[in-house]
């Protein structure tokens, strides 16, 4: 039988056990009644039970065992502690909800179980052959195996970022307020409420473990290990150290500020020396390129026809 009409079979096939499944779920159920049953509690209950079902929405009906038997199936078969891995990305990232964490866990099973599916497409359903077949293949199940992982990165590595750039003028605004005359912890409230970001939420779940009854060295201890961002392991140290011996802690905390901001601007220098090598490749191999043929092709052209 023709491959291409296997796997037609099975869409469709595919598509009439949805919709089947679909229709079994919204349709109503009316139970009979026993007359030899005087109180009627076996029919109503049941009515009722399944009118409950019923009012819940089909994601929850439908969708949610789906994703439960694809999250059990991704952490029975991912490596030791890859699950433990991707909850402190998640952590990172400012997302610590469980389902987050089985979203992810159903995808990565999704995009594992697509390659094999893709590869019968490839060779099977389309005409590429050669080296363009093997490239696209490469090519797809490096995005179906790395993809997820690699955004999952991004999203930590740019709220990292954000994290870096925003450190300094939070201390700007804590040095000010503890100054005027605040505790640390008010300051940090007023400066988390004054500048929004990612960093303000760190530390308004720092004050929110402490008035839960953690104590301060222990919230920002966990705050530290949340983001993994050096600069603030070395504010929180400062804290710690400026707590246990007893120093001032503005005069920390200004201390602190001067040495970021030079820390930020060490990094812009940093990066803006890295400019110019980045874009030598791009230059080398699609400027230069361009150029050529536009300065030399015409006059490579009438050299050949000289030589004719």
């Amino acid at each position: 039988m023709n491959p291409q009409l296997l796997i037609g079979l099975g869409g469709v096939l595919a598509a009439i056990m949805l919709a089947v499944y679909a229709l079994a779920g919204s349709a109503t159920e009316v139970p009979l009644m026993d007359p030899g049953d005087v109180d009627g509690a076996g029919g109503p209950m049941t009515l009722n039970t399944r009118a409950n079902e019923l009012a819940d929405p089909f994601r929850d009906r439908a969708l949610a065992p789906i994703l439960k038997g694809l999250t059990g199936l991704g952490r029975k078969y991912t490596p030791a502690g890859y699950v433990d891995g991707v909850r402190r990305k998640f952590t990172a990232m400012g997302n610590a909800a469980p389902e987050a964490v089985d979203r992810f866990l159903a995808i990565r099973v999704i995009t594992v179980v697509a390659i094999p599916l893709f590869w019968a497409f490839v060779f099977f359903g389309t005409h590429l052959s050669g080296l363009m077949q093997k490239a696209v293949l490469l090519l797809f199940t490096l995005a179906l195996l790395m993809g997820p992982d690699a955004k999952i990165n991004r999203k930590v590595e740019d709220r990292r970022r954000i994290v870096q750039r925003q450190l300094p003028e939070i201390m700007d605004l804590l040095v000010i307020s503890v100054e005027a005359g605040l505790g640390f912890e008010q300051a940090l409230d007023r400066t988390v409420n004054a500048v929004p970001g990612p960093l303000s939420e760190e530390f308004s779940r720092m004050l929110g473990e402490t008035r839960a009854g953690s104590t301060r060295a222990d919230a920002l201890r966990a705050m530290e290990q949340r983001v993994h961002v050096q600069e603030l392991r070395s504010f929180v140290l400062a804290i710690l150290q400026a707590d246990t011996f007893g120093v001032s802690i503005g005069r920390v905390l200004r201390a602190q500020a001067d040495e970021m901001r030079i820390k930020r601007r060490q990094m812009a220098q940093e990066r803006a020396m890295k400019a110019p090598i980045k874009m030598l490749v791009p230059m080398v191999f699609c400027i230069f390129p361009a150029i050529f043929v536009i300065t030399l092709g015409p006059a490579v052209i009438n050299i050949l026809k000289n030589f004719k």
